[in-house]
Parts: structure tokens; C-alpha cells; sequence
């Protein structure tokens, strides 16, 4: 033990979970490391999964083991489920937790209660429905987590313990499109049939988002507040309101702070244009343009044509030589007058789409029009947007699983 002690405390924490996964009892383990592992940090533990994944354990062992080390080291996490302060993007994401986990301790009792009773009346299914809509809504908290949270980790080299808790959603996902299924096909089902499998999948939930929203709360949560510096969380808190929110988050929780500074946005570089969300080469962006599976054109506030992309099937055809046109002479003397009502309509703010549709040479064209806008709302001109929907429109089912034939 002196041997272990007298180690680097990541290096215990790697052994630990080695000794877990050779399947030692979890007991054992704990009483072994007792006196090594007072007072683990979250970080710790996070970098000792980063590593373990990277000398060769995979993703998926590790989150096998994930619960058994986390209940090891109980004691030492306990208390550090970290309390961040109202608006914070912690705080606004643990009081969705305690909310989603109110939602699925309601569905186990109700599901419990309709198999006691034996039948269930129309407010029982109003009602179920209606849980079922507000754990379908907690989407919302998933996606901020991984689209603002997880690369920020990510950024401080904290790229496993972000992609284990990806699996555990994408697994709550497939558990919550099963509970909608079975409440969408209750009519056809026999009532002790839908009662047995409703108390299954409100059971398996409940336990998944637990011991999910544990490892968020005493690991992820902590390992981020350690690591982010204040203006970070504020670009965070600003993604978080620009994805939006739960229809059940509490306002409290979404109280903004004082003086809240803007995102700073990526600095401008000679070869590079910034943009809010990213920076492009002008090559880049011309390319990415030209691969849009839509044809498009833009005509300034001026009624000026601009710009058009060189889409690889374009629909119809554009040469250079209309740019600087007014858009006016790009059309039949018998379309103009349409042309500049929908000009005038984006102008003013009365509309913000024309859409048209029609069939040409075995394809069904869609064409649509959308005002362009700045910041402060004032018009900047108009983009054409043109597509083959032919075979959009063909689309039945789903496909998951990626067409080797490269369609």
C-alpha cells in the first residue's frame, strides 16, 4: 500500500479501474484504496479514463465500468457536486436533471398504479402523454450538452468522459422513442401487454437517466467548472439561450447576470474570413458553396444580382455576365411585376418566403425565395434558393445505416 501511496494518484486511479475490469470485487477494491484515493478530484478521474482509452481500453469497456468505479468512489464525490450560481449553464443543466428525473419517477408510479388498476381511463392517457411530451422536450438539454458543453471539455483535452456520455444519450434517446411508440400504439395493444412493457421501459429509464445524471453531476460537471474560465462560461450561456430550452426549465435557473459580454468572435487572419461561427478560406467558402445541393442566387438591396453558385446540376443556367444586372432584366416582361412584389414585400417586412414549384423536363422543381437581413433587421437583399425535390419527395422510412453504393 505504502507503493501505491507513494504513486502519482492518477496512476492509483488507472489501476483501480484495471482491477475492475480484470473483474476484482468492487469491495476489495474500495477497501484496497481507501486511504490513496481521499479526496479524488473529479479531473483526476476524468484524465485517468483519457488515458486508460488511450493505452487501449476501449470507449465502451469504460463505460461499462463506469458505474462500478463510480460507486467505489462514492464517498470522495459526494461532495463535490458542485453548486454554480443561477444562469449558469451548471446550474441551469442540474435543475433540468432534478426535473427529468421527477418526470420519470411520475411515469414509474403511474405505471405501477395502471397495472394495479387493471385498465385506464382517457384522463390516465391524457396524462401519460403528457409526461411522455415533457421527457420527449428534455431533447433540448442533450443537445446543448453536446453541441456546447462537450466541445468546450473538448477543447481542454477532455474528449472521452464527453463521447461515454454521448452513448448514454443516444441510449436514453432509443429508450424514450420506445416509451412514445408504446403509448402511440396503446388503442392496438391488450391493456396487461401494454401495462407489463410500459412498467419495463418507465423502469429502465428511470434507472438510465440516474445513474446518467449522477456521473454528469459529480464527474462531468465538476471536471468542467475546474477547468473553464469565466469568459467561457459566458460564450456558453450565450450558445445555451441561442439553442433554447426546455418547456419545463425553470426560469430561475435561466436568470441572466449582469453586464453578460457578447461571444468574442474567431480573430480575422489574412487568408481567412471570420465569421461569427467559424473562419473560412476564400476557397474554402467558395467551395463549400459551389457543393450546396441547391442552386443559389442573391440579389442586393438594390435589386443588383450579386452572386451565384456554380452548383455541379445546376437547374438553370447563369453566366457571369448577369452579375451587376438588376434582377428585373433576368426575367420575362410577364413575371416582373411578380418579382417586384416580392421585393417590396421583403422590403417591408411583409413576408419572409415565396415559394413556387413546377414540373420541368421530369423534374419538380422547388423555388424559393428568403429576404436577407441584418442584425438589425434591415433588408440586405433577397437569396434564391432552387431544388430538385423529385427525388426528396421519393423518401419513405428511415435509412440509418450508410449506402456503400455512395448515393
Amino acid at each position: 500500500m505504502s507503493e501505491l501511496l507513494a504513486g502519482n494518484r492518477k496512476e492509483i486511479l488507472k489501476q483501480l479501474i484495471r482491477s475492475l475490469h480484470e473483474g476484482a470485487d468492487p469491495e476489495a477494491v474500495k477497501e484496497r484504496f481507501r486511504e490513496a484515493l481521499r479526496g479524488v478530484g473529479s479531473l483526476e478521474i476524468a484524465r485517468a479514463e483519457e488515458e486508460l482509452i488511450s493505452e487501449g481500453l476501449t470507449r465502451e469497456e469504460v463505460h461499462r465500468l463506469c458505474e462500478v468505479h463510480l460507486a467505489v468512489l462514492a464517498e470522495p464525490l459526494a461532495a463535490q457536486e458542485s453548486l454554480a450560481p443561477p444562469g449558469h449553464p451548471i446550474h441551469i443543466l442540474m435543475e433540468e436533471h432534478k426535473m427529468v428525473l421527477q418526470f420519470g419517477g411520475e411515469l414509474n408510479r403511474m405505471a405501477q398504479g395502471l397495472k394495479d388498476a387493471g385498465g385506464m381511463d382517457s384522463a390516465d392517457l391524457e396524462h401519460l402523454r403528457h409526461l411522455e411530451e415533457h421527457l420527449r422536450e428534455s431533447e433540448s438539454h442533450y443537445v446543448r450538452e453536446e453541441n456546447v458543453l462537450f466541445p468546450y471539455l473538448e477543447k481542454h483535452g477532455v474528449t472521452q468522459p464527453p463521447a461515454i456520455m454521448w452513448i448514454e444519450h443516444d441510449r436514453i434517446r432509443q429508450v424514450k422513442r420506445t416509451l412514445h411508440e408504446l403509448i402511440e400504439g396503446y388503442q392496438s395493444a391488450q391493456f396487461p401487454d401494454f401495462a407489463q412493457r410500459l412498467g419495463d421501459v418507465a423502469s429502465s429509464l428511470t434507472n438510465m437517466l440516474a445513474t446518467h445524471f449522477r456521473k454528469e453531476n459529480s464527474v462531468l460537471f465538476p471536471t468542467a467548472l475546474s477547468l473553464m474560465a469565466e469568459g467561457e462560461w459566458k460564450d456558453m450561456r450565450q450558445q445555451f439561450d441561442e439553442l433554447g430550452y426546455c418547456c419545463f426549465t425553470p426560469e430561475a435557473a435561466r436568470i441572466v447576470s449582469e453586464g453578460r459580454e457578447a461571444g468574442v468572435p474567431v480573430p480575422h487572419t489574412e487568408d481567412r474570413v471570420a465569421f461569427e461561427t467559424g473562419a473560412l478560406s476564400r476557397e474554402e467558402l467558395e467551395a463549400i458553396l459551389n457543393t450546396l445541393p441547391v442552386d443559389i442566387t442573391f440579389v442586393d438591396a438594390q435589386d443588383t444580382v450579386r452572386y451565384f453558385n456554380q452548383a455541379a446540376a445546376r437547374i438553370f443556367p447563369r453566366s457571369k455576365a448577369v452579375i451587376g444586372r438588376t434582377v428585373q432584366r433576368c426575367h420575362p416582361e410577364k413575371s416582373v411585376h411578380v418579382v417586384n412584389r416580392i421585393l417590396e414585400d421583403f422590403r417591408h417586412g411583409r413576408r419572409e418566403v415565396a415559394e413556387f414549384w413546377i414540373n420541368l423536363q421530369g423534374r419538380l422543381v422547388h423555388i424559393r425565395y428568403f429576404p436577407v437581413r441584418d442584425k438589425n433587421s434591415e433588408y440586405m437583399g433577397t437569396l434564391e434558393v432552387t431544388q430538385d425535390i423529385r427525388d426528396i419527395r421519393r423518401i419513405e422510412g428511415e435509412r440509418r445505416l450508410l449506402d456503400d453504393t455512395g448515393a
